[in-house]
């Protein structure tokens, strides 16, 4: 079964086409979250002397990213923000330029300061772009659609109330594989693998590698080890037992409830999302300095 795709097919690699003059900017933030404002006003700035036309967009209107066309978009926020709009735009297939607003902002390449570096090199088109890969995932019951929907960082079908160990059938590829018993299982692409994936312990896969990562949560066998394949398999997991609460979860957002005999599809979207990179930056750099990835203990010196 093909599943319903978001977006037009994937690139393998991207090169940014030429844009206009003046480029055309979305701006999509709320600037009522946390610091977005200050953060907002400072690119609005550095856009205004470049002399950038920019379409305002608040990121909680979802029709925002169907207005007229653009050549990048600007995201302000945390990696929840990023996230939602990168599946948003999905179908534009557009440049984004993720800028920290939040916490961690794993996925903001920049912050004001460096994006005033280098707006004008990434405006001009000079930037490198990395396609990040997609989930499509589609939840059926016999020939009736439940839900599903893109995922940028991760699938996740969730035991849920009463709490009670469910139990999964796995297929990869049409060849049945084990199945999984425990409180639920994640399906996590390389950008997910530093999400919820690796605090079930998945292994950090880097953003350039075509794979997708299969972890259990608390599985009952001692023996299920996360496990990693090439983005191209088709996963299937069938319910064969569930809680009144068990559900299928896209990027931290609940779908649907899930009963026995359900089905739940995962393969690789056609169009991936595009994040613009910053040339300063490395994802070794972003791992050890964001997530403390490798970081030794603090000792103490003044002991005798």
């Amino acid at each position: 079964m093909r599943l319903h795709s978001c977006g037009s097919p994937r690139a393998l690699s991207v090169r940014i086409p030429l844009v206009a003059n003046p480029v055309r900017i979305l701006l999509i933030a709320s600037p009522s979250r946390g610091r977005t404002a200050s953060v907002l006003d400072s690119v609005r700035a550095t856009l205004s002397t470049l002399g950038a036309h920019v379409d305002p967009c608040d990121a909680d209107d979802a029709e925002c990213v169907t207005r007229d066309v653009f050549d990048f978009a600007i995201v302000i926020g945390g990696d929840g923000t990023i996230i939602e709009q990168a599946r948003r735009l999905l179908a534009r297939a557009k440049p984004i330029i993720g800028i920290n607003a939040g916490r961690v902002g794993f996925l903001a390449e920049f912050d004001s300061e460096s994006f005033k570096t280098h707006a004008e090199f990434i405006l001009a088109g000079n930037a490198k772009v990395r396609t990040r890969n997609v989930l499509a995932v589609a939840a059926m019951r016999g020939v009736t659609r439940l839900g599903g929907g893109c995922a940028v960082n991760d699938c996740v079908i969730t035991a849920g109330e009463p709490f009670r160990m469910i139990e999964l059938n796995l297929t990869v590829d049409d060849e049945a594989g084990p199945a999984v018993v425990g409180d639920g299982v994640i399906i996590s692409t390389a950008t997910g693998s530093t999400a919820y994936s690796a605090s079930a312990g998945g292994s950090i896969v880097h953003p350039s590698l075509d794979a997708l990562s299969i972890v259990p949560i608390c599985a009952q066998s001692l023996a299920f080890r996360p496990v990693t394949i090439p983005a191209s398999a088709h996963v299937r997991f069938t319910v064969r037992r569930a809680n009144e609460g068990t559900a299928l979860v896209l990027d931290g957002v609940k779908t649907c409830l899930l009963h026995a005999g359900d089905t739940i599809t995962i393969e690789r979207n056609p169009q991936g999302a595009l994040f613009v990179t910053n040339p300063d930056n490395s994802y070794w750099r972003t791992l050890t300095e964001k997530l403390r990835w490798a970081a030794m203990p603090s000792y103490r010196t003044d002991t005798p």
